[in-house]
C-alpha cells in the first residue's frame, strides 16, 4: 500500500477511476470522509444519505429523508452518526440541522436557528462542537450534546467554515475574499486575524480554471503537497503546491464535479456530480480493465 507521505507526481498522474456509483436520483450535494475509519457519507438531491466502505468500494446503506431533505453533511466522531442540514420546509419546521444515526436511522437531535439554507458545515476534530454557515448571513456554533446554539457570528454573504487540525482555531471565509480567524475557545471576542485572498501579496499561488454555473470544490492531499480541483469544462486537475506546476489533468467522466475530496487516510479521492467516482492509483498491466464494483444497497426511509 502506498503511504500518503510517499506521494509523488508519478503516483498522482496514475490516478484513475476504480469504482463508479451511478444510481443517484439527482446531484450529490455534499460528501465527507470519516477521520479515522474507511467510510464515506454522501447527501444528494434525491433526499438520500448513503454510507460507503471506501476500502472495498461498497455501498453499505442508503436512507431517505423526504421530510427535510439532505444538503450539507459531515461525520461526527462516531463512524455511524452524521450531521445533516435540511433543504425542505425550513420556514415551517425551522429544523435546519439534524444529528442522525445511520445505524438505526434515528434522528438523535434537531438544531433550530438558521432561517435559510446551510451552505457550510464542519465538525471539530477534538470535541463535540461543530460549525454551520448559512445564507441567513450567520455562522452558528453548536454542541452535539445540547439543542441550543452556543454562539452566533453575524457576517455578510455566503460564509464557509473550517477548523484547523487541532480544533483550536476556526476560519470563516466570506464573499469578497475576506477570511477571519477565531480562537474556538474565545470566539465571542471576535477574530484575532483577518486577511484577504486574491491580492498580489496575499496568495502563495493561484490557478485558473474554466468557469462553472455551479460551485466547485478543491481539495488538498493530506500531506499538503498537491491541490485538486474540478473545472467548468468537466475536467479534473492536480497541481504541485511548491513548484506551482500542473501535474495532471483528467476527464472526470461525470461532467462538472460538484464535490471533490481527498481521503484523509488513503491514496484516493472521490469526485461527484449525479454520479460518484472513486479514484485510485492505476497499477494495471497492459490489457487489464479497471474493475467497477457497485454493491446492492440497504434502503430505509425516514
Amino acid at each position: 500500500m502506498i503511504a500518503l507521505s510517499e506521494l509523488t507526481d508519478d503516483i498522482i498522474g496514475s490516478m484513475a477511476v476504480g469504482a463508479t456509483f451511478s444510481d443517484f436520483g439527482g446531484q450529490i450535494n455534499s460528501l465527507d470522509f470519516h477521520r479515522t475509519e474507511d467510510l464515506l457519507i454522501t447527501a444528494s438531491e434525491d433526499d438520500s444519505i448513503r454510507l460507503f466502505d471506501i476500502a472495498n468500494g461498497k455501498l453499505l446503506k442508503t436512507t431517505y429523508h423526504k421530510k427535510h431533505g439532505a444538503d450539507r453533511i459531515c461525520f461526527t466522531h462516531h463512524p455511524h452518526s452524521v450531521i445533516c442540514s435540511s433543504i425542505h420546509n425550513l420556514d415551517v419546521h425551522g429544523e435546519s440541522l439534524r444529528y442522525l444515526s445511520m445505524y438505526d436511522n434515528r434522528c438523535l437531535r434537531y438544531f433550530k436557528g438558521h432561517k435559510e439554507r446551510v451552505v457550510s458545515l464542519c465538525m471539530s476534530p477534538v470535541n463535540d462542537s461543530f460549525l454551520s454557515g448559512s445564507l441567513d448571513h450567520s455562522v452558528r456554533i453548536w454542541d452535539l450534546r445540547v439543542n441550543a446554539c452556543q454562539g452566533i457570528l453575524r457576517l455578510r454573504g455566503r460564509p464557509a467554515v473550517a477548523y484547523d487540525q487541532q480544533g483550536l482555531v476556526f476560519a470563516v471565509a466570506m464573499e469578497g475574499g475576506a477570511i477571519k480567524l477565531f480562537d474556538s475557545r474565545h470566539f465571542d471576542k471576535g477574530p484575532f486575524e483577518t486577511f484577504l485572498v486574491g491580492g498580489d501579496t496575499a496568495e502563495r499561488c493561484g490557478f485558473n480554471l474554466d468557469p462553472s454555473p455551479t460551485a466547485m470544490e478543491a481539495s488538498f492531499t493530506p500531506d499538503g503537497q498537491y491541490v485538486f480541483s474540478g473545472s467548468g469544462d468537466g475536467s479534473l486537475h492536480a497541481w504541485h503546491i511548491d513548484t506551482q506546476n500542473k501535474v495532471c489533468s483528467w476527464d472526470s467522466h461525470i461532467g462538472v464535479a460538484s464535490c471533490l475530496k481527498w481521503a484523509p487516510r488513503r491514496v484516493m479521492f472521490v469526485a461527484a456530480s449525479s454520479v460518484l467516482t472513486f479514484w485510485i492509483p492505476d497499477h494495471r498491466g497492459p490489457g487489464e480493465a479497471a474493475g467497477v464494483q457497485v454493491e446492492e444497497q440497504v434502503t430505509l426511509t425516514q
